[in-house]
């Protein structure tokens, strides 16, 4: 990547505004990031935070970045700082023969000849879990080391109110891109999930099937999910969470676990697809688009990442 002259602001705070700053400032690039949300405070704080192309489009694309994706994590697999780790991850279908997707082979997917009770059919593949209690401060800490500096409180009604000493905008501003660019493809979809006691299961596990449902073992504590529905409702339900820690707890066959917590978080959903493209504002400056991205966020984001990086030097 060619030296840039200006400086560089990247909106928001998220796993992709965090993994686009670690790519520019590590490639020593002046980067702030500039964000109304930081830390636990955002979306991605509230991922289940599993490698899976989930809720995400256009597939060709998407493809492509989550294979890079996931070479960038399973070599962070090596550093025990990053809160990553390869985990073997079982997906279940409760009606018939489950579809096993055409990626998931070459990463070594194979069917499964025992189900729990409840399922007729999964299938499994070693995948990257990502500890966000542990990875975002890790990518944070990556970003700032590297020189670059991080903002918060910074709610901008659009990108031209960002300050003019930056020349080149990055756009990462999640389910805010549809109020800071007007962009009424954007939905939120949102996610809950409850923080549980840590457990010894030794694998992670998913269905897609209504009702949505997902269990993900850390280091440290365990996540029960989940929720999928176009809302931008923030709070936590008393409700989901009971649904949520029955239906976990039934596919475990244990009783109901010590919940240490609720996370509500809020998919940045995006009718037509990722946006990842370039562009001019009113302005003048240059702004490089990269939200849209669902439920795949940590899935998409060092492709995108170096994406983003590689239009900011042609």
């Amino acid at each position: 990547m060619m030296q840039m002259d200006g400086s560089i602001a990247i909106v928001g705070a998220g796993v992709s505004g965090l993994t686009c700053g670690v790519v520019f400032a590590e490639r020593r690039q002046r980067v702030a990031i500039l964000a109304d949300e930081v830390g636990s405070a955002t979306t991605s704080a509230a991922a289940g935070a599993i490698w899976f192309p989930y809720d995400v489009e256009p597939l060709d694309k998407v493809l492509a970045w989550s294979r890079r994706t996931f070479e960038q994590l399973h070599h962070l697999t090596s550093d025990l700082e990053s809160g990553v780790a390869m985990i073997e991850l079982r997906c279940f279908s409760r009606h018939g023969e489950i579809e096993m997707p055409n990626w998931a082979a070459p990463l070594g997917a194979g069917r499964l000849k025992t189900t729990p009770r409840g399922f007729s059919s999964g299938f499994a593949l070693d995948v990257p879990l990502i500890d966000t209690s542990i990875y975002l401060d890790y990518l944070a800490e990556r970003f700032t080391r590297a020189g670059g500096t991080m903002t918060s409180g910074k709610h901008f009604a659009h990108l031209e109110e960002v300050p003019r000493e930056y020349d080149l905008i990055i756009n990462c501003a999640g389910v805010g891109a549809r109020e800071l660019v007007r962009d009424n493809d954007v939905e939120a979809h949102r996610g809950q999930v409850v923080l549980v006691a840590k457990s010894d299961l030794d694998h992670a596990i998913v269905c897609d099937d209504p009702p949505l449902m997902y269990v993900f073992p850390r280091s440290r504590d365990c996540v029960f999910g989940g929720t999928n529905e176009i809302s931008d409702n923030r709070e936590p339900s008393p409700a989901e969470t009971a649904s949520i820690i029955e239906e976990c707890s039934r596919v475990l066959g244990t009783s109901a676990p010590e919940i240490r917590g609720t996370r509500v978080g809020l998919r940045p959903y995006r009718k037509s697809g990722v946006r990842l493209e370039k562009g001019s504002l009113g302005d003048g400056r240059t702004v490089i688009h990269n939200y849209g991205h669902g439920g795949s966020g940590f899935t998409l984001a060092w492709g995108c990442a170096e994406e983003v990086a590689q239009l900011a030097s042609d």
